[in-house]
């Protein structure tokens, strides 16, 4: 049995355990992550060098709000906006946060050309992301970090941890990947969910499910973006007008790529 088996699924129609979900989620993810908290730790470590340690923050495709969370609590003095197209995780932060005048949520599709007028704010501090943007393709990513560059402040930084393949690499890559599937098959075993396995959770408890089945009608059961290599990510985003732009932690998988305005 999974944690939300026992805790978050025992819901009435209208309110659910946002902390099990939310813990929920952390577990999902970190069976394909397990280095997911480096990088967290690394890029707060980076806004507080850069921005300082009570910095306005948009959480770009925040989902339940995992980067928020650890940044408010590390900064007590930040703010952090959400923004998030998918309803049933924006439906997990907005009832992990509820109450707290530090974080605010928008609705938005970053495909959108007019989503940063959603925002509360005409700049930030920080533009964070994790694990999202593989999501798109190449084309509207440009896009989109064309918009990040405007958001930013001057002297103000963008992160972005997510998946960049090189494909100069394909033994090691190879390699990488059957390590990676042979430890997650181990903790499958375990009783760690899935993507899969935790939607069909989510469907199920009645506060989430009609969030859940919105959720499906937008994405489908999951999209097929790019995953560029890092090199990439750093030559666009300094073309799209950042000083500087390099990676600052990666793993055998994964890069976060920290670009300074």
């Amino acid at each position: 049995m999974t944690d939300m088996d026992t805790s978050a699924t025992a819901t009435t129609a209208t309110t659910a355990d946002w902390a099990a979900w939310q813990r929920s989620w952390d577990r999902q993810q970190e069976w394909y992550m397990p280095d997911r908290e480096d990088r967290f730790r690394i890029m707060l470590d980076m806004v507080e060098a850069l921005v300082g340690p009570a910095p306005r923050v948009l959480d770009l495709a925040c989902g339940t709000g995992s980067i928020s969370a650890r940044l408010l609590a590390r900064f007590p003095e930040a703010t952090s906006t959400g923004v998030d197209l998918d309803p049933a995780l924006l439906a997990i932060a907005e009832g992990t946060f509820a109450g707290d005048e530090r974080i605010s949520f928008v609705t938005a599709d970053l495909k959108d050309p007019d989503w940063p007028t959603r925002l509360p704010y005409d700049s930030y501090d920080a533009v964070l992301t994790a694990t999202a943007l593989h999501w798109l393709h190449r084309e509207p990513l440009v896009a989109l970090y064309g918009q990040v560059a405007e958001l930013v402040r001057d002297g103000g930084v963008f992160m972005n941890a997510d998946h960049m393949i090189d494909d100069t690499t394909p033994r090691i890559n190879a390699a990488e990947r059957a390590q990676r599937h042979a430890r997650m098959e181990r903790a499958r075993a375990d009783g760690v969910p899935d993507w899969s396995e935790w939607w069909r959770l989510a469907a199920q408890d009645p506060a989430l499910a009609e969030p859940t089945a919105r959720r499906f009608e937008i994405y489908g059961d999951h999209a097929d973006g790019d995953m560029p290599p890092a090199a990439w990510h750093a030559r666009v985003l300094r073309e799209q007008g950042f000083g500087e732009a390099r990676p600052v932690w990666c793993s055998p998988s994964d890069t976060l790529l920290l670009a300074l305005k």
